[in-house]
């Protein structure tokens, strides 16, 4: 298989965050239950109905456009794409074809050829082989479709992309990109050759989670790269994933762009955008969130650590205890305030934020001051949860104001090393190891309130006899 070349490209259908559906005044609502009840003679394809353009569906593209780096169209216009399936009523699909929104961009590293809008069809459930139900609730929903070039060349970077994007998304509230709602959908198009020239390519749907993804590209792999050692040729088609078998199955003959017979939707304006100012990029770019890669140079000036940046990035509501904390403390301390939200915080899920900003800075301050330690630290955070106290408060309460005046501690070191001779001696012979424990019955003495770095100091000189 090493003679033999991945090439994939992408086609991602994002459904947008708007109050109401693409060409009609239906509530976007992806999580009613109740099946055909935001539908309208629109939505539904009834005859003699005109589509209106939602205004603000058009500006989430157009933001993504420009977090891209796309170039956006001064002139578009949506087109008829013809097919019929039960879940498109009309008969065809209002998207765009010659005159998308934007062309170009890229992201993670990925070439991006076009991002457009169009309408989502409706959900269709099939009870049995010869029963379906067919939901119009989803029909008309502003969609986003994103078509990448054939650039990438393993799973990995497929899913790579991928994660990036539905981050962006979620980042410029424009979608909320839950793979698992259906609300992000990929389409990977899969070729395989022996050199650098496009394979005959091959689309594969119903990919429905980042892990699907990459194992449906693997099994395409595998299986063109089989076809063409057996029989030299792999069809053009489209082909399912197929989740319980872990396999693609075929679904129909690959069509081309003629095959829709593509043209301007006569009910529906030309968009002159350049002509519109609020979708202008000045105005864009002051109404735009930060997006992840924005973020992650942010966060590189404050010299955190690779892995703690990316955990952010994944956790919006824990990195906005960062900002917010990080915005009272000294710069020379966010590492260390990176360090108590990702080890104790992030494992306790919502009581997490619990902990106010003010709280959590002051508990920075006090460990930065030596005034607590690593342990004390812990039962404070945990009290903070409980209580909702200050850390200075609660230290002071349960006795846990680490202790650092050298008179007390040497007072606990000649007790320690008197009480433990045996230890004592081992150490002097060479196991420098011993110490430990002997650091840890002085903090057992303190009930915890030594400073152990000047502990362990204070025994270092005792028991190497120096002043």
């Amino acid at each position: 298989m090493d003679k033999y070349k991945l090439t994939v490209g992408l086609e991602v259908h994002a459904e947008l965050n708007t109050q109401t559906k693409m060409f009609c005044a239906c509530k976007n609502d992806p999580d009613e239950t109740r099946p055909n009840v935001n539908i309208c003679p629109i939505c539904m394809g009834h005859p003699g109905t005109l589509p209106v353009i939602n205004k603000e569906a058009v500006k989430h593209v157009l933001k993504v456009g420009m977090a891209l780096g796309g170039k956006l169209a001064e002139l578009s216009e949506f087109d008829r794409k013809n097919y019929f399936y039960p879940d498109i009523p009309k008969g065809y699909q209002i998207s765009q074809y010659k005159h998308p929104l934007v062309s170009g961009g890229k992201l993670a590293g990925v070439a991006v050829t076009r991002v457009h809008l169009e309408e989502d069809t409706a959900r269709s459930t099939h009870e049995s082989s010869d029963s379906s139900l067919v939901d119009f609730n989803r029909a008309g929903l502003p969609l986003m479709e994103l078509v990448t070039e054939p650039c990438m060349h393993s799973s990995e970077e497929v899913s790579c992309f991928a994660k990036e994007l539905q981050l962006l998304l979620q980042y410029l509230s424009v979608a909320g990109a839950n793979m698992e709602k259906g609300e992000m959908r990929i389409e990977a198009n899969v070729s395989v050759s022996k050199d650098d020239a496009l394979g005959t390519k091959v689309e594969v749907k119903n990919l429905n989670s980042f892990r699907s993804a990459e194992r449906a590209i693997r099994f395409e792999f595998e299986r063109q790269t089989q076809l063409l050692e057996d029989r030299g040729e792999v069809a053009q088609e489209t082909r399912g994933w197929d989740e319980e078998k872990q396999e693609t199955f075929s679904q129909r003959q690959k069509e081309d762009s003629h095959d829709y017979r593509y043209f301007p939707d006569p009910d529906l304006p030309k968009l002159k955008l350049s002509e519109v100012e609020e979708m202008s990029a000045g105005v864009l770019l002051r109404e735009m969130n930060e997006i992840p890669q924005e973020k992650r140079e942010r966060y590189c000036k404050y010299g955190l650590k690779k892995t703690d940046i990316e955990f952010y990035i994944n956790n919006i509501r824990l990195s906005d205890l960062f900002q917010d904390t990080s915005s009272l403390i000294d710069e020379k301390d966010y590492r260390l305030l990176s360090n108590y939200i990702i080890t104790d915080l992030a494992s306790l899920g919502e009581r997490a934020f619990g902990v106010t900003a003010v709280n959590l800075a002051e508990l920075i301050k006090m460990i930065s001051q030596n005034l607590l330690s690593s342990r004390g630290a812990k039962d404070v955070i945990s009290k903070m949860i409980e209580t909702g106290e200050s850390p200075k408060a609660i230290a002071e309460q349960n006795n846990l104001i680490q202790r650092s005046d050298r008179n007390y501690l040497k007072t606990l070191v000649d007790g320690v090393v008197t009480a433990n001779p045996g230890v004592a001696e081992e150490y002097r012979a060479g196991k420098t190891s011993a110490i430990q424990f002997l650091v840890g019955q002085a903090m057992k003495e303190s009930k915890g309130s030594a400073n152990p770095t000047i502990l362990r100091e204070l025994l270092e000189k005792m028991l190497q006899n120096k002043d």
